[in-house]
């Protein structure tokens, strides 16, 4: 099962980062991304209460259900969208898979779990990585003047997914069941984007072609219903740690894709940087074993045993 969920989550999300970018245009970012969390919420809300799938919570679980679309459907994706206008959305997608050492330190914040002397290492190995993948292009202008502003709203996105990942772990801590988390929380999300639009005087553009419509309807069925579901199922089965793992493959599946519609091109930085963001990721979790080390188990989560 675990397998199934990473895969889907993997496949899912290694494909939104240039749905994204297909949608970039006369419609304003945050409309964007509220018409994708709106119809996620309006497919998703009412299905689970026709069914009887939505779980009883608490107004107490509400408050963290918001909090967890603030952080996992809203904030973030602000930031994804507006880095994807001034680096490639494969870039993108590589800043994004160091989430797994986010989610590290956070759950050493938030949960008291101990960080590995391998965390650090692997820091430096991710931060590597991005530095051969990022400062060529930066220096010589590759990426335009702006590549700085897109790579700092990336790390800022994925920060907040990571809050978002330590909210969602004491979710299902409490007993509420993913589904019902995120239900409520694109609902919340959608409500404060909607919020923002109308303080900023954001206009609710209209889709303007098909195009559109097809990554629109990409993102809100498949990237965020589907995506985010198995995703956090895994970090409510496995831990945030080892589930965040899954973003180590999203960049080699955004990459062939921006390859193919944006005209990204491979050469060996590209090669090297994304090889060492994935070892860091590799050396974090346990794919390379020092020699006598053993292996580790991960806590259980908080409430659980």
């Amino acid at each position: 099962m675990n397998a199934l969920l990473f895969a889907t989550t993997v496949f899912v999300w290694g494909t939104t980062w240039i749905a994204i970018a297909m949608q970039l245009g006369p419609v304003p970012v945050l409309t964007s991304i509220f018409y994708r969390f709106a119809l996620a919420a309006l497919l998703l809300l009412p299905v689970l209460a026709l069914l009887g799938r939505l779980a009883p919570t608490r107004p107490r679980d509400h408050l963290f259900m918001a909090l967890q679309g603030l952080c996992l459907f809203s904030l973030n994706f602000v930031c994804f969208y507006n880095a994807t206008r001034f680096i490639p959305s494969g870039l993108v997608s590589v800043v994004f898979s160091l989430a797994t050492i986010y989610n590290a330190v956070n759950a050493r914040l938030f949960f008291g779990e101990r960080i590995a002397a391998r965390t650090l290492l692997a820091t430096a190995i991710g931060v590597g990585g991005l530095a051969v993948l990022f400062a060529p292009a930066v220096r010589e202008g590759i990426l335009g003047p702006d590549a700085p502003l897109g790579l700092a709203l990336a790390a800022l996105g994925t920060l907040f997914f990571s809050f978002g990942n330590m909210v969602s772990r004491r979710n299902s801590a409490a007993g509420v069941p993913p589904l019902t988390a995120n239900a409520y929380g694109m609902t919340y999300a959608s409500l404060f984007l909607l919020a923002v639009l109308a303080a900023t005087g954001t206009p609710l553009v209209a889709p303007p072609d098909t195009r559109y419509l097809l990554a629109l309807g990409w993102l809100a069925v498949f990237g965020s219903v589907i995506g985010f579901t198995t995703y956090l199922m895994l970090v409510a089965r496995i831990g945030s740690g080892r589930a965040a793992y899954a973003t180590v493959m999203f960049p080699v599946i955004a990459l062939l894709l921006s390859a193919l519609y944006e005209g990204y091109v491979f050469d060996l930085r590209t090669a090297i940087g994304l090889g060492l963001t994935i070892l860091g990721n590799l050396v974090i979790f346990g794919g390379l074993r020092w020699p006598g080390a053993r292996a580790s188990v991960a806590p259980p989560l908080p409430g659980r045993s």
